[in-house]
């Protein structure tokens, strides 16, 4: 079926940090991952995407931060919107127009925000009216982590075992509502091995890989426990521990391979300075050199002033739990 639809569509999604990591694929099509993850959407990171289905492109016409995306680098983008023509029916081509609140490929979940932002606009514009369960299901197919992007504050992706069973979900909470993020950027260059191939290699290689899989069971039934509980220093503790577990992974790959540089290293030490010290922090870290320390709001004004210290004031960001996707 091919329908004139000269509608734009204009959304808004904010990238997520995962508490409970999400790291390799039991589908790599699909994007099953084999294990469930936990998520913080953040308010101060986000991508705002308009998509327009229209009869006179004769291909799809992708901008990313002002500047027109082509061959590979637009292969991702060009294979999603391929998937919502099949789900919706609707053969045109698109013009995709994308900026990024977010350093891409840096660490910092920008794909997640980008592919929640680019699902929502595009299933709209091709005239799908998806429940906020599928619209889940749809953006984890662009990527995984985006289909925790879909909602806001503390998100479970639960992993399934099919397109179906595969998507995110809010979790209901009153607790814990006063978690800050402080993000350091201390580092923007785009990571010299992506989240998907860092993955693959990790659960092919690492020897360690099928005891991963047993302990983020264990550790995302423990912070869930935590957020219902109220208990910030078992919430802290679990994500802390989780993350290294995580980069583990990578540590012991064959070849190994290290997201980590020396501010990364520089930043962990300081935060288990000001743990010591009374000051109530915790870091965790996604596939990048860039950390987010998790707070409460009594200690951000230290914590801040300590690493606006460090790497100067426009390297560190302060971030609240943020909304789901949001249609403009």
């Amino acid at each position: 079926m091919t329908t004139s639809s000269n509608k734009t569509v204009t959304t808004v999604a904010h990238t997520n940090i995962a508490l409970i990591k999400y790291w390799g694929k039991q589908d790599s099509e699909l994007i099953i991952p084999y294990t469930s993850s936990l998520s913080l959407t953040l308010d101060q990171f986000y991508t705002q995407t308009s998509v327009q289905f229209n009869a006179n492109l004769s291909e799809d016409r992708i901008t990313i931060d002002d500047h027109v995306v082509t061959g590979t680098g637009s292969k991702r983008v060009h294979d999603f919107l391929e998937l919502v023509r099949q789900e919706s029916g609707l053969n045109l081509s698109a013009e995709v127009n994308s900026t990024n609140h977010v350093p891409t490929a840096a660490g910092l979940a920008s794909s997640a925000s980008a592919f929640a932002a680019l699902a929502a606009a595009a299933s709209k514009a091709a005239g799908m009216n998806l429940s906020l369960t599928d619209l889940s299901r749809l953006a984890r197919r662009g990527s995984g982590s985006a289909c925790r992007s879909i909602f806001g504050g503390f998100v479970e992706w639960q992993k399934g075992f099919d397109d179906a069973s595969s998507f995110a979900v809010p979790i209901e909470t009153r607790h814990l509502n006063d978690i800050r993020i402080v993000a350091l950027t201390v580092e923007k260059h785009q990571k010299p091995v992506s989240s998907r191939k860092g993955m693959a290699f990790s659960v092919k290689t690492s020897p360690y890989y099928p005891t991963w899989i047993k302990v983020v069971d264990a550790d995302l039934a423990n912070i869930k426990a935590a957020i219902k509980d109220n208990d910030f220093t078992r919430f802290g503790t679990i994500s802390e521990l989780n993350a290294m577990r995580m980069h583990a992974l990578t540590l012991s790959a064959d070849p190994d391979f290290l997201y980590f540089t020396g501010d990364t290293l520089v930043a962990m030490n300081e935060v288990k300075r000001l743990r010591h010290s009374g000051i109530e922090c915790y870091y965790t870290i996604d596939a990048g050199p860039n950390i987010k320390i998790i707070c409460q709001q009594a200690n951000v004004k230290v914590i801040t002033y300590t690493f606006s210290t460090l790497f100067g004031p426009t390297k560190v960001t302060v971030a609240k739990p943020g909304p789901g996707v949001k249609y403009l």
